[in-house]
C-alpha cells in the first residue's frame, strides 16, 4: 500500500496538510528535494508519529534542520511488520543513495573457491550467482585471498585449475604437470579413482578439517610403504609436511568457529568500518569499508546501517546471500534495531544469527584487532588524500588555472604492430583515481598502426557527444587532458577540440597537455607540451606536480595495456578456420580429427583436404587459399 504526496509541488512543502493524511501503521518514507531527488529514506513503527517529529519547532539536530529545509515531497509505503520496513528501507537506500543516509558504497560480490561437478573437477575462483554445479567455499573478503588459496592448493592438492575448454583440447600434459602442480587427468596420467580421492581431500581441507585430511594421508602413506611403493609414500609424506605447516600458520586457538567482527574508527565526519571474517577457526581475511556518513551521526547508527546494508538480501539482487551470513556477528556498539536485525538475518540465513555487543576475552581481542585495522586504514587513506591534494596544488602552480584543478584525464593507445588497438581514458580527482569513470575503447576503422587517428577516435568517443546545453555532461569535463605522446598526438587533440567547439558552441574546453617521454624513456625526464604555443615544460624530478603527471600517465598506460592484452589473448584463442566461410564447428572438428591437428591442416595439400569427410573440392580450395593467403 502506498500513500504519496504530490511530488510536482513547489519547494514550499505544506507539511500540515500532508501529516493530516498519513497513516499510523509501520512503513518506510522517502523525502524528496526540489529536483525530485530522494535525499533521505527512513522507517518507523508508527509513520505519523515519526514524521510529525521532523516538523516540530525544536528538532534538536543540525542535520535534521538542514534536511527539513530541503523537503519538497514525501512518499510513504506501508508494510505489515517492522521487519518488512527494515528490509525495504535498506532496499531504498541501496537504490537511491540518499544524501542524508549512511551509505555503504560497495557493489562487488564476494569471491568464492569453486570445485566443479565434473568427471575431473576443476578448482577455481568464482564470483557472482551460484549457477554452476559444484561445491562453493567461502566467501573470501578479497580476490587476492582467493588467489593465495589457489596457489597454496596447487602445492598440497594438485587438482586441475584450467578452464574446461583448455582441458578438452589437451593431447599431452601441460607445464603445470611438469611442475608437479597438476595430476594431468586430461591425458589419463592418473586414474579417476585416485583423482577423486585428491578432490575429496581438497574439499575436506577447504571445510577446515585439516586434521582429518592428515589422518587419511598418514594411513595411505603407511599402506604404500607396507606395499613397498615408496614413490607414492614419499608423495604422501610431502603432502603431510606441507599441510602441517599450513595448519600451524592458519589455525586460531579458541572458540571462534564462524564469526564476523566489526570494528569502527572515526575522525570527525569520516568513518572506517573494518570487517574481520573468521570461518572454521581460521581468519579468512578482512576488508575495510568507508561509508558516507552525514554530520552528527552516532557510532551506533553507523554500525546498524552497516549490518543492515551489508547482510540483508533484497529484491535488487544485492546484499549478502544466506550462505555468507555467519552464526555470530560481533560489534562494538549496541543499537536500537539489534533484535529485529538478528531475527531477520536468522530468517534469511536459515540458522540462528547472534549479534554480540558485549565482548569478553577472545571476542574482545578480535574486536580490538578489527578496530586497530580500521584506524590504520582510515589514517592511510587520509594520508594518501593529503598527498594527492598537495600534488594537485603543485600542478596548478605550474599551469595557473583560475578555478584550480579538480579533475584531470589522460589518454593512451596500445597495440601490437597496429593490431588489436585499444585506447584508454583514466580519470583522477583530488582524492586520487576515479575508477568508475575509467573507459576503454576498441579502436576500429583506421589504418593499422596510425596512433594519431587512434587518438582522434578515442577523443571523439569520450567528448564527441558533448553539447553546450548538456550541463550534466559538462560537469564531468576535466580541467586538464593529458595526451600520452608528442606533438603529433597533441595536434590531433587540438584539431578535435577546435572542431568540437565550433560545432557545439562550447564555452570551455580543457587545457591540453602532451606528455613526451625523455631520452631512454627514463622516468623524471618527461617533457610537457602545452597546446597552442607548443611550449615545452620540464619539471624537476622531485616535483610533486611531475609525480602526479607520471602517476596518471602510468595508470593510463597500465589500463590500456591490460585491455590490449585481453583482446590479443582472445584473438589468439580463435582458430583461423573460424574465419573461413562455410567451415562450421563440425567441419572444423572433422579437419582437426582427420588430419591430426591445426599444424597438419596448414601443411596439407589440396588432395589431402579433399579426403576429409564433409569437405568438398570447392571448400577444400577455399580452405587451402585462406591458410596460404591466396
Amino acid at each position: 500500500m502506498s500513500v504519496t504526496n504530490n511530488k510536482e509541488q513547489p519547494s514550499n512543502f505544506d507539511h500540515e496538510a500532508f501529516l493530516n493524511s498519513v497513516t499510523e501503521q509501520a512503513g518506510v518514507y522517502r523525502m524528496y528535494n526540489h529536483e525530485q531527488t530522494v535525499i533521505y529514506v527512513g522507517k518507523a513503527k508508527q509513520l505519523k508519529k515519526r514524521l510529525i517529529s521532523y516538523f516540530r519547532q525544536d528538532v534538536g539536530s543540525v542535520k535534521t534542520k538542514a534536511l527539513v529545509k530541503q523537503i519538497c515531497a514525501i512518499d510513504v509505503t506501508v508494510t505489515h511488520t517492522e521487519g518488512e520496513a527494515l528490509i525495504l528501507e535498506n532496499n531504498y537506500i541501496k537504490k537511491y543513495q540518499p544524501k542524508y543516509n549512511i551509505l555503504l558504497r560497495d557493489d562487488k560480490s564476494y569471491p568464492y573457491l569453486l570445485i566443479t561437478d565434473h568427471k575431473h573437477p576443476k578448482l577455481g575462483l568464482h564470483r557472482g550467482g551460484k549457477r554452476i554445479k559444484g561445491d562453493y567455499f567461502g566467501p573470501y573478503p578479497s580476490v587476492g585471498a582467493v588467489w593465495e588459496s589457489l596457489r597454496l592448493m596447487q602445492k598440497i592438492f594438485p587438482i586441475r585449475q584450467c578452464e574446461d575448454s583448455y582441458y578438452r583440447a589437451r593431447s599431452r600434459p601441460c607445464l603445470q604437470y611438469q611442475l608437479g602442480r597438476c595430476l594431468a587427468p586430461c591425458v589419463d596420467k592418473i586414474s579417476d579413482e585416485d583423482y577423486q580421492q585428491q578432490v575429496s581431500l581438497a574439499k575436506l581441507f577447504l571445510k577446515g578439517k585439516s586434521s582429518m585430511v592428515i589422518e587419511q594421508l598418514v594411513t595411505r602413506m603407511e599402506l604404500a610403504s607396507a606395499q613397498l611403493n615408496f614413490e607414492f609414500a614419499a608423495k604422501y609424506r610431502d603432502q603431510i609436511t606441507t599441510l602441517r605447516k599450513v595448519q600451524q600458520q592458519q589455525y586460531v586457538s579458541g572458540i571462534a568457529a564462524e564469526m564476523d567482527v566489526i570494528g569502527l574508527y572515526r575522525i570527525k565526519s569520516q568513518a572506517c568500518v573494518h570487517l574481520l571474517m573468521i570461518r572454521d577457526h581460521k581468519i579468512l581475511g578482512s576488508k575495510s569499508y568507508f561509508p558516507v556518513v552525514p554530520n552528527e551521526t552516532s557510532d551506533e547508527e553507523i554500525i546498524q546501517a552497516f549490518i543492515g546494508q551489508h547482510y540483508l538480501g533484497n529484491s535488487l539482487g544485492e546484499g549478502v546471500s544466506e550462505g555468507n551470513i555467519p552464526k555470530e556477528i560481533v560489534a562494538m556498539h549496541t543499537f536500537e534495531q539489534l533484535d529485529e536485525l538478528a531475527s531477520l538475518l536468522s530468517k534469511q540465513a536459515e540458522h540462528d544469527v547472534k549479534i554480540s555487543t558485549k565482548s569478553r576475552s577472545e571476542r574482545r581481542q578480535y574486536l580490538k584487532l578489527a578496530t586497530t585495522n580500521a584506524q590504520t586504514a582510515l589514517v592511510t587513506r587520509n594520508s594518501h588524500k593529503e598527498s594527492m591534494q598537495a600534488r594537485f596544488v603543485a600542478l596548478n602552480e605550474v599551469f595557473e588555472l583560475s578555478n584550480g584543478i579538480n579533475r584531470i584525464e589522460c589518454f593512451d593507445i596500445s597495440h601490437t604492430m597496429g593490431q588489436q588497438t585499444i585506447a584508454s581514458n583514466v580519470v583522477f580527482n583530488q582524492d586520487g583515481p576515479v575508477k568508475s569513470d575509467y573507459r576503454r575503447y576498441n579502436v576500429h576503422g583506421i589504418t593499422p598502426g596510425d596512433d594519431y587517428a587512434a587518438m582522434a577516435f578515442a577523443l571523439n568517443k569520450r567528448y564527441g557527444k558533448l553539447k553546450a546545453q548538456d550541463t550534466e555532461s559538462l560537469k564531468k569535463l576535466p580541467d586538464i587532458v593529458f595526451i600520452d605522446g608528442g606533438k603529433g598526438q597533441l595536434a590531433k587533440a587540438e584539431d578535435f577540440f577546435a572542431e568540437l567547439t565550433a560545432k557545439q558552441g562550447l564555452n570551455r574546453i580543457p587545457l591540453l597537455v602532451g606528455v613526451a617521454k625523455g631520452e631512454s624513456r627514463k622516468p623524471g625526464l618527461e617533457t610537457l607540451i602545452l597546446a597552442g604555443s607548443h611550449q615545452l615544460i620540464s619539471l624537476p624530478a622531485i616535483s610533486p606536480a611531475l609525480h602526479l603527471v607520471q602517476h596518471i600517465r602510468d595508470e593510463s598506460h597500465r589500463f590500456a595495456i591490460a585491455g590490449h592484452r585481453a583482446k590479443r589473448q582472445k584473438v589468439s584463442k580463435k582458430s583461423i578456420l573460424e574465419n573461413i566461410e562455410g567451415v562450421g564447428a563440425k567441419k572444423r572438428q572433422a579437419l582437426l580429427t582427420f588430419l591430426g591437428g591445426m599444424q597438419e591442416v596448414k601443411n596439407a595439400d589440396l588432395a589431402e583436404l579433399e579426403k576429409v569427410p564433409g569437405i568438398s573440392k570447392i571448400l577444400a580450395k577455399n580452405i587451402y587459399n585462406a591458410l596460404h593467403d591466396k
